[in-house]
């Protein structure tokens, strides 16, 4: 049997994969992805992208690409038993630099990650090829493979990252138990093309005959789901007549001009694993969490996965970071994971009530809501989406007692800003792809002893200096100092950012949380206390 060797082993080559092998490619690590099939599957499974995941794309540089495939800004409606809409959620905000609410077909997304890969070539995909067995030891860990051409070969590796699903293979192997329910009603999910209904959002029908959900899609297509009631036919309910018929009570004759491209039953699911690390193998996205869809979180929580566990193997392998610190993974990103399966639970129970009469309580409760001014905008906002917050990892918080509003441990915002040659850019794209130390109106690289400084060479980190629009001496002349990268807030965003920490330094991790608030005289002891974290 022939033995090969790389760096990282990504096993899933779904979205949450690709994204993850596109980090090792930023990071200049070894990787080979192992996908079993041949191909993308043709239709949408994932539909919803929300700001942050967005963000992570921005991050490995394929946002913009994937925007040309996507309906940005796409609002979400709560529909009555009588057609009435009752409640909404339109996001008007983008704190993270990106449309909140973003529509999307997984194929056409994996195809754009897919292409971008091929940036790297450190970095393989391998079609065809499916893992049968994964050993570890104290040095590394060992994959028993079958390839595309059916021959058996091992693959050494220093670590793995399980992205194969829900029937994970890498999280049998390890013997974790996902823990959770499985709810006791199936939905039909049919995809649907050559579509003419004006119906530009997501519609969320709580009908106690039948709820059902219709998703508007980019390139003439839809979504439609319908519970499947007590004592139904799976078999038959997912015939295309019977869906047609479905179709047809909403939308009258023009549902026998859709062309039906599938239909499928599923099963939902609330579920978390025991642990997202053994060893040295991470689990990330449905191989770590299953959610059921109605959050519009599936993806997106497994993007976020990937955000917060690929920096951290890089900088692994790199000898930037100490093997320990991927336990933080399983510390910061279980809880966020676990709060949106339990948001995605509560708005199923809402949307699928049968009881007529608790149906009618729920809306009258919802039409109160609608009533209160900011229990509106809250609805408007989507701020009831739980934010992902670490209390607890490579984060320093000053205070014993976290308080509320603290904002150590939360995603950093992203406004646009001006860089020294007059150029509008958002901020990440400063901030480059390791740790960065912003100052408003201070200069963090002069407030920082030699030996910080050497330490965060090591990082490739980057000091910037945020200053007032229009604040130096003229056209071209920014103000700036030594050792700083010198910006201009030019929307005044992160001027009110700052005014409510009070601070004036922050700190922020390579995946956008930020890791400290500070000032300029305790910057240096607080940049010691992350490099121990680290170490």
């Amino acid at each position: 049997m022939r033995e090969e060797s790389t760096q990282v082993v990504v096993v899933g080559g779904g979205p949450n994969g690709i994204i993850a092998a596109h980090y090792m490619g930023l990071y200049g690590v070894e990787c080979v992805v192992l996908e079993l099939a041949d191909g993308i599957l043709p239709y949408p499974r994932a539909v919803g992208m929300d700001d942050e995941a967005l963000r992570v794309l921005q991050g490995i540089g394929v946002a913009e690409r994937a925007l040309q495939d996507m309906i940005c800004d796409v609002p979400l409606r709560y529909y009555n038993a009588r057609g009435v809409c009752f409640a909404e959620v339109k996001p008007s905000i983008a704190p993270y630099g990106w449309p909140m609410r973003n529509i999307f077909m997984q194929q056409l997304l994996e195809g754009t990650l897919r292409e971008a890969l091929s940036r790297y070539p450190q970095v393989e995909l391998r079609q065809g090829h499916e893992m049968l067995e994964l050993q570890q030891d104290a040095n590394g860990v060992t994959l028993q493979v079958r390839g595309a051409d059916g021959e058996p070969y091992r693959l050494r590796t220093q670590y793995v990252i399980g992205a194969d699903g829900g029937r994970s293979r890498v999280r049998k192997q390890l013997g974790i138990e996902l823990n959770g329910l499985t709810h006791p009603r199936k939905w039909v999910v049919v995809d649907a093309g050559n579509d003419q209904l004006d119906a530009p959002y997501t519609a969320l029908h709580a009908d106690p005959q039948r709820p059902f959900v219709c998703i508007y899609l980019p390139y003439q297509q839809r979504r439609w789901e319908f519970m499947l009631l007590e004592g139904e036919d799976e078999a038959r309910m997912c015939e295309e007549p019977v869906i047609r018929e479905l179709i047809r009570a909403h939308i009258g004759e023009g549902a026998d001009e859709l062309d039906i491209i599938r239909i499928r039953a599923y099963t939902h699911n609330s579920r978390v694993a025991a642990r997202f690390v053994e060893g040295r193998v991470a689990l990330v996205g449905d191989a770590a969490h299953i959610s059921p869809p109605w959050a519009g979180q599936g993806l997106n929580s497994g993007v976020r996965d990937v955000a917060n566990l690929a920096w951290k193997i890089a900088a692994i392998i790199q000898g930037r970071a100490a093997p320990d610190i991927l336990a933080s993974y399983d510390l910061e990103r279980r809880g966020h994971a676990t709060d949106l399966i339990a948001l995605a639970d509560n708005m199923g129970a809402v949307l699928g009530l049968t009881n007529p009469l608790m149906a009618g309580v729920r809306d009258w409760l919802f039409q109160a809501v609608d009533s209160v001014d900011n229990l509106r905008s809250h609805l408007l906002e989507f701020k009831f989406k739980p934010k992902a917050t670490i209390t607890k990892g490579l984060v320093h918080h000053e205070r014993a007692e976290l308080r509320e509003g603290d904002l150590v441990g939360q995603l950093f915002i992203q406004p646009f800003v001006e860089d020294a040659d007059g150029c509008k850019r958002r901020l990440d794209e400063v901030l480059g792809h390791s740790y960065a130390v912003l100052g408003y109106r201070v200069n963090p690289a002069a407030a920082i002893s030699d030996a910080s400084r050497e330490y965060w060479a090591r990082w490739d980190a980057r000091f910037i200096q945020v200053n007032r629009s229009r604040s130096g001496k003229g056209r071209n002349q920014p103000l700036s100092g030594p050792g700083v990268i010198s910006v201009e807030d030019v929307d005044n965003r992160l001027a009110d950012w700052f005014s409510k920490v009070r601070d004036c330094i922050v700190v922020v991790r390579p995946d956008r949380f930020i890791a400290a608030i500070t000032t300029p005289e305790r910057l240096d002891g607080v940049l010691v206390r992350l490099a121990r974290q680290l170490s």
